[in-house]
């Protein structure tokens, strides 16, 4: 039987990531992994509302309050949270905080996908125009729909033919 290597030879203890703050500098923040109870608190979450976007359902009501989402950050983003509320804008926070989760719930690799393009993961392969292209949809004022709608059948439809007797052809008669 083979031995195995200390898990820290390949697991990264945490994340560092290049954030501008409020200031105008840019300065590393360095997110720790988070405490297994954390980390469990947040794959709970995340693969809620996985499975709902996965089924297309939309919630009755709002999976996460805003002190909940708060907390989701909080548990991501552990000692470096204080920190980054503090310095950084709201949209830069959240941006980071988005990042770490799917660092925390999946992997680097799709951590980065994340931060380069705001988009979430596997879909971020659509530049602007397309995105806008995709949001207006068929929902612009004015737009027509391509399918019709299928004509109304009432009062027109057909006397029912008369059924013939004697079997599947066989011995028919002309009508």
């Amino acid at each position: 039987m083979g031995k195995f290597e200390a898990l820290d030879d390949f697991l990264d203890d945490g994340l560092t990531l290049p954030v501008t703050g409020k200031d105008g500098v840019t300065r590393e923040y360095h997110i720790p992994d988070p405490s297994a109870e954390a980390g469990i608190r947040i794959e709970r979450i995340t693969s809620f509302a996985a499975r709902l976007a996965a089924g297309g359902a939309v919630p009755d009501q709002q999976v996460l309050d805003d002190e909940e989402e708060l907390d989701l950050y909080r548990l991501c983003l552990g000692d470096a949270y204080d920190r980054l509320k503090a310095e950084t804008s709201w949209s830069m926070f959240k941006h980071v905080a988005l990042t770490t989760m799917f660092w925390i719930t999946a992997d680097e690799d799709t951590a980065l996908e994340y931060w380069r393009t705001g988009e979430a993961p596997g879909k971020a392969g659509r530049n602007r125009a397309e995105r806008r292209a995709m949001s207006r949809g068929s929902s612009a004022k004015g737009a027509g729909s391509e399918t019709r709608s299928p004509a109304s059948t009432s009062g027109t439809r057909a006397e029912p033919r008369p059924r013939r007797r004697g079997g599947r052809g066989r011995d028919r008669q002309p009508i």
